[in-house]
Parts: C-alpha cells; structure tokens; sequence
C-alpha cells in the first residue's frame, strides 16, 4: 500500500479541524427535517412553571426544533421524589421499571447512581468550550461528577437570602435603634434577636417571659456547611460532620444560644409561615419560597395587618467570605443514540439561553444560569417586574451575583443522610435546651455548654 506523506503546512490545518470538532462535539451528527427524531422527557415543574415550560416545548418544537428535526416530547409530571424513586428502579434494574427517558430532572446524586450504570450520556462534547463559559462556572461544575464529566445540566437555580418583614422591623428599628446593617452578619442577627426579645417581653410587663423571637431558618444544617465555608473550612466530609473544630463551635454559638433565650425559634414548617402571622421578623430560605410571603399578617386574634418585606443578601460569619449556597436539580440526557442525544443537547442550548431561560424563572424566584441573563436579563426583569417582593428578590440576588461565591455542595453518597440527622438531631438539641431554660432558670451559657458537649459527641 502506497503511503502518501502529508504536507507539513497542512498539519496545523488538519489538527485545527480536529480540535474544533471535538470541542463543537460535531461528529457527524445531522437531523433530519423530513424524519425528526423524538426527544422523551420527564420534569417535575409543576404549576405556572408548567405553564411555561409547556409553551417553551411547543415553542421549540415549532421553531428550531422542526427546522433541526428534534421534537420533545414530556412523558411524564411528578414530584422530584417520585422521579428520583422511577430513576433508583431503573438503575437498579428492578422488574417493572419504567424505560429510561431520553431527558429528565434530576439532582447530582441521583445523576451519581445513574452514571454508573452506564445511563446517562455525558455532554461536554455537546458544548463548545465558549458556549460552557458563558454559563456561571459553579453551576456547571456542580453537574460535573466524579469522572470530572458534565452530565447534570443548569437550567435554573436557587440561592438563600434574608427576609424581613419590614413592618415589624421599623417598630423594633425606631425603639431600639437597630438598623438592616445590623442583619448582614449572623452574629448580628443574634444581638438584635436577643434585643428583640427582650423588647417584646418589656411591651407586656404584667406578663413575664412572653417574648417574641426574631428569627428562624430554613435550615439549619444550611447554616453550618455554608457558615463553615465563609470562614474557610469545610463541614462535610465522606462519611462525617466536623462537629469537633474550633469553626463548627461558632457556628454553634451564633444558632444555639440565641434560641435558649428566646431570640431564635425553631419550626419544622416554613419561615414564611410564621413571618405571615407575625411571629419572627426575618427569616434565611430559599430565593424559590419568594411566592409564599403575602402582603399581610393575619394575628392569632383574627386581626389583619398590611406589611411589606425587605429582602437582603445571605448574612455572612464575621470575617469570613460572601459565599452562599446555590440550590436546585439539572437535566440529565440518557444514553441512547447520538441523534437523541443531539437533540437532547440542541433543547438544553435553547432552553438556556438568556431570553429562553429568563421567560422560565421570571416570577418564580428561581435563577437564570448564564452570565448574560444576570447581567443583562435580570436588569430588565428588575425594571418591568409588577410584584415588589420579587422586584427585591431579583436586586438581592443581582448583588450576589456581582459579589459572592456560590458553594457547589459536596457530592458523597451519604450527604443526604448527612444533613438530614444533623437537622433533626440540632432541632431536637435546640427545643430541649429551650425547655431546660425555661423549666429550671438555669443560665443560657451553661445549658448551651452541656447539650454542646452531648451533641458533638454524637
């Protein structure tokens, strides 16, 4: 066989076409207009995000989907649980399992066990180097598992911010003179919590010890991995909490105390519950809780009262970093053929591109995913925007954009279990060293100390 020698002039040519393919991921794949390939997809978006999200796919499907060939077809509408239990089936190979779909919602530790049974088709070579950069490199790199590969894709996110209610905090502000500035820090918050107490408590003085508090979370284990991250540590490891570092103890002293005097409360509902009905000021949770605080508090007696709210950035630990938590699923692409994948990958790029992406959060709270939508989109949507409290909500998480990190949570398969004894077990810590308080009078700091010493010892 006659071997023909290539031109050196050439090679850089042929390399460049080389490189270029891999990073478009082009490999020869082509649609077919005339014998569109059907993309199935499960979604756990219910209510007005639906809504959108059924207009987006007839949208797309009209548009460049019919001139690409790729059409998107949802075969399934459940709870995030109830598509993660399908997913847990499939993988496990369990008679019965539904046939895996070609796109699907779903969180990085569900991807995790996915993956490793070979079911999901990892998308870097979908996206060009250029087009991954153009989204916010935390949220990507969340998707990325343990063989460094993207295979859960941003679609929207969520952070956590404080809310207040403003109305309660002006009375409070002009009696006692504490300001928002105050709330920026959590050491902060629990001086004015403590002060709030005690305010309250000195509003009734024919009644002794009926102080209101100030402040709850929701979530408290949220407070200690993002706490612990902002002073430079870390909180989680593979198979245990660092409750023993010098870090977790001020984590403690800011969350336990302060809830011992009555300055804190815990709940295991929704902040927003109590802030509707008057019960705590302000609140850290959830961007996407935005649409369950009202414009009123409805008081135990029946008695109604307009308010309004401020929504402030995620407090930060004195001296520590602006970092806060991003929250929130992907979508995953099943392996299957490189047409459905490529039309799976086709969907996601329209889907989140700035215009697209900001229709699907716009009102919701959630978070577009591309820098372009923060820095141009989410200005817009600040200034057209009818509802004031997400009006706030975008101005607050606008500034984080520009000024914090966002943490990418760990990826261990314990993590869930993780974070849901700790929430339970600090609860529980929590009520009772409330109880000891008020049952035996003894000081704050020493039943803080005992049930500390238990509760590291767990």
């Amino acid at each position: 066989m006659e071997v023909i020698p290539i031109n050196k002039r050439f090679i850089p040519i042929i390399l460049g076409i080389i490189l270029l393919c891999s990073l478009a991921g082009c490999g020869g794949v082509k649609l077919d207009p005339k014998n569109p390939v059907t993309v199935s997809m499960w979604h756990n978006y219910g209510g007005q995000m639906q809504n959108v999200m059924d207009e987006m796919i007839d949208e797309f499907n009209s548009s460049i989907g019919r001139k690409k060939g790729a059409i998107i077809s949802v075969t399934s509408i459940s709870a995030s649980k109830d598509i993660q239990e399908k997913l847990l089936m499939i993988a496990a190979g369990d008679p019965g399992a539904p046939e895996m779909p070609d796109i699907v919602t779903a969180y990085p530790k569900t991807a995790l066990i996915l993956s490793e049974q070979g079911l999901l088709a990892p998308l870097d070579a979908q996206f060009t180097s250029k087009e991954l950069g153009a989204y916010l490199p935390q949220f990507i790199e969340e998707g990325r598992l343990l063989d460094g590969k993207l295979y859960v894709f941003p679609i929207a996110k969520s952070t956590e911010v404080l809310f207040v209610n403003q109305t309660l905090f002006d009375r409070f502000s002009a009696a006692t003179g504490v300001t928002l500035d105050s709330l920026t820090t959590f050491e902060g918050i629990t001086e004015a919590a403590v002060k709030y107490n005690k305010w309250t408590d000195s509003l009734t003085p024919d009644q002794a010890n009926d102080g209101k508090a100030f402040y709850t979370a929701d979530s408290w284990f949220n407070i200690a991995q993002v706490g612990i991250a902002q002073l430079g540590g870390e909180f989680v490891n593979p198979d245990h909490l660092n409750l023993a570092s010098g870090l977790f103890r001020r984590i403690w002293d800011v969350t336990v105390p302060p809830v011992l005097e009555g300055g804190y409360t815990v709940t295991n509902g929704y902040s927003s519950d109590l802030s509707k009905i008057g019960e705590i000021v302000c609140s850290t949770g959830s961007t996407a809780g935005i649409l369950f605080y009202g414009d009123s508090i409805t008081y135990p007696d029946n008695t109604t009262e307009p308010t309004y709210y401020t929504i402030l950035p995620y407090p930060v630990f004195d001296g520590g970093k602006k970092i806060a938590l991003q929250r929130g699923g992907g979508m995953c692409v099943g392996r299957s053929s490189p047409k459905k994948e490529y039309a799976a990958a086709l969907f996601l790029k329209w889907f989140t591109e700035p215009e697209q992406n900001m229709r699907f959060v716009s009102s919701t709270g959630y978070l577009p995913v591309t820098k372009k939508a923060f820095e141009n989109n989410m200005k817009q949507e600040i200034n057209t925007v009818e509802n004031t409290n997400l009006k706030k909500l975008l101005e607050a998480a606008t500034r984080m954009y520009e000024e914090y990190t966002f943490l990418i949570p760990p990826n261990y398969e314990n993590f869930d279990a993780l974070s849901k004894e700790y929430e339970i077990k600090i609860k529980n810590a929590m009520m009772e060293g409330r109880a000891g308080v008020s049952r035996d009078h003894q000081a704050v700091s020493l039943i803080s100390e005992e049930i500390y010493q238990t509760f590291t010892n767990f």
